[in-house]
């Protein structure tokens, strides 16, 4: 299949904003597709990706080397391509217009095919050592060099991970139901058990609703997460939780998922990417705790400081990102981990057991010690109790405290009220970055203010929700413009439209209904927290959830009068 008609797929992504029509586009194209292993492929590279986030393989290219690779296969300087960026806006275009412009072509050159592209990136990815960088540029001039213009511009959009045709996950999934006229919620399902689209993709194709809903776990294959809302207090939790439930710390770490295999464990992230190489000494301490042969176990790593009070989750993020020096970093940052369930043990998927019996299960198989620990928990039908435990779990520096039904079964993915946080303040949100404005003075060569977005599921779009300005060093600032300028897709006088990428965690001092903006919302007071590395904008707080915590806001307000 020619590499072309993906490129075609992607204008004609580019060019409609209707959701309904870009999930056909979609769809059409992947009925066209009769090779199998191209039907694993294709669904990332239409997100623009080359693999899913969990798979630990980067391209490890930026934009010099890619503007290297583009001189080499064309004959145009590079200097030239740099200097048509600043009129284009986007580095996919120029390259474009350097592949029209082109001085040179290959005399053996063949058109493009889909599997070709794929191979050569996943030879990119997979190139390491001394000279990997010489031998990256030369596995991409070579698809530079028979690539077409349209060709050309996706290519590059696809290697610096800015496509830009607005199709997300959502959509993805309602356009593998269209086209091979499944169930979506068996396509939900089974991707939320695997997180893997081109398995599902595959499955959806050749065995149809029936193999679908008899998609299960598979070791090596993250899991969505199960989500929580608020409550407003330990009462209320204990009456949405059916007069009794259990309680347990609510650390302020970072979740993750473990999957052991014999002596093999693979650590994902919330965001379900692979963090395994950045924390050896707890994939060692798994080894040697968690008892079967087989499991997969839910946790949050806690960064622990003096006298074994928590650290801000953001020292576990930064043992995340550290990719060298890590034995420095294992001294500095140490980490605990505090395992709260378990859904896989030797063949036996535990999802759909009730969670009181999960819970059993979890503590029959860890051997609990300094650094591997069965997150603290209490089951009560007393207020009194529960509020008792709350503030206990304050005391020690922890967030507050997780209420679970004991019937509650594992949903991947969902965020329902079987599951509930409680804190003394409301919950922070997690927004992305939908546009930005350039500063004035001092600040004019930065982006100094930021426009929030929340997922809106009804039109598949980010709607705004409010600025924030403050709580950024000018280091940050610094840091956010490189972040982000490649992400611009337009620009209007000072300000810019921000494809939505990054999510940033907010702080606010209230929710407030609001005319001003598409949303009906807007934060009051916000001021930034933290950049979320771990959270992908597809984890980001959405629509639904800000209307929610406006609720609990007003009923909290309520409960003071």
């Amino acid at each position: 299949m020619l590499y072309k008609e993906l490129a075609e797929l992607y204008r004609r992504l580019e060019k409609t904003t209707l959701k309904t029509l870009k999930t056909r586009f979609v769809a059409d194209f992947l009925k066209k597709v009769e090779d199998e292993e191209l039907l694993e492929i294709v669904p990332y590279l239409i997100l623009g990706k080359v693999f899913p986030d969990w798979d630990e393989r980067e391209l490890g290219v930026g934009e010099k080397l890619l503007i290297k690779a583009v001189a080499m296969a064309t004959g145009i300087n590079a200097e030239w391509i740099e200097n048509s960026v600043k009129d284009t806006g986007d580095l996919g275009e120029s390259v474009a217009l350097a592949l029209q412009k082109r001085k040179q072509r290959s005399f053996f050159g063949q058109p493009l095919t889909i599997k070709r592209v794929y191979k050569t990136l996943v030879k990119v990815a997979e190139t390491t050592g001394e000279g990997s960088q010489d031998r990256k540029l030369k596995y991409l001039a070579n698809l530079f060099m028979d690539a077409e213009p349209i060709e050309g511009k996706y290519l590059a959009r696809t290697i610096l991970g800015t496509m830009r045709t607005g199709v997300a996950e959502g959509l993805l999934r309602d356009a593998i139901a269209e086209a091979f006229r499944v169930k979506p919620e068996l396509v939900e399902r089974a991707y939320m058990l695997t997180s893997d689209f081109g398995f599902v993709t595959k499955i959806a194709k050749l065995e149809g609703n029936e193999g679908l809903s008899k998609v299960t776990i598979q070791i090596g294959k993250p899991i969505k997460p199960m989500l929580a809302q608020m409550a407003a207090n330990v009462r209320e939790a204990l009456v949405e939780m059916g007069g009794e439930a259990e309680f347990e710390i609510k650390y302020d770490g970072a979740r993750v998922q473990v999957h052991k295999d014999g002596d093999k464990v693979i650590i994902y992230s919330r965001r379900l990417e692979n963090v395994t190489k950045s924390i050896p000494e707890v994939v060692e301490r798994i080894k040697k705790s968690i008892k079967p042969e087989k499991a997969i176990v839910e946790g949050e790593l806690v960064a622990v400081g003096e006298g074994g009070r928590p650290r801000p989750f953001q020292y576990v993020l930064r043992r995340f990102r550290r990719k060298y020096n890590i034995q420095e970093m294992i001294e500095k940052i140490p980490l605990e981990l505090n395992l709260f369930d378990v859904l896989y043990v030797d063949g036996e998927n535990l999802i759909d057991t009730p969670f009181i019996e999960r819970r059993k299960k979890l503590e029959s198989i860890v051997e609990v010690n300094q650094w591997i620990k069965v997150a603290e928990n209490l089951i009560t039908k007393s207020p009194e109790e529960a509020e008792e435990f709350y503030h206990k779990a304050l005391d020690m520096g922890h967030e507050g405290l997780m209420a679970k039904r004991l019937d509650s079964v594992y949903e991947p993915g969902n965020r329902g009220k079987k599951w509930l946080k409680i804190k003394p303040t409301m919950e922070n949100l997690d927004l992305v970055i939908i546009g930005a404005e350039w500063g004035e003075g001092r600040r004019a060569h930065v982006l100094s203010s930021f426009l929030l977005g929340a997922y809106d599921p009804g039109t598949g779009t980010f709607v705004p929700v409010g600025k924030v300005g403050s709580g950024f060093t000018d280091e940050d600032l610094v840091e956010f413009t490189k972040m982000l300028k490649p992400l611009i897709k337009k620009e209007k006088g000072k300000f810019v439209e921000i494809e939505p990428k990054v999510v940033i965690e907010v702080t606010y001092q209230e929710i407030q209904k609001s005319p001003k903006y598409e949303s009906g919302f807007a934060l009051r007071f916000p001021r930034y927290v933290a950049l979320r590395e771990d959270k992908s904008p597809e984890d980001a707080d959405t629509l639904e959830r800000i209307a929610q915590l406006y609720e609990l806001q007003e009923r909290m307000k309520a409960g003071k009068r």
